[in-house]
């Protein structure tokens, strides 16, 4: 099927569907890179949230902006 017939037809796909393909494609992605993913398994990713250093940085490039 060419992408043209197949991104219409994902945008109809209910909610939970579309987050089945996204994982899928994932996967996908992961095997031909030879990524070691695990399926059904949870990862961490970094955030900035409760990062403190990171607070501090955006303040200080903000107080420098102000001036």
């Amino acid at each position: 099927m060419p992408l043209t017939e197949l991104l219409p037809a994902l945008q109809k796909l209910p909610r939970p569907d579309k987050l089945r393909v996204m994982q899928f494609l994932l996967l996908e992605i992961a095997r031909e890179e030879n990524l070691t993913l695990v399926p059904d398994a949870t990862y961490d990713i970094w955030s900035p949230f409760d990062s403190h250093q990171a607070a501090h940085q955006l303040t200080a490039l903000l107080d420098t902006e102000d001036q």
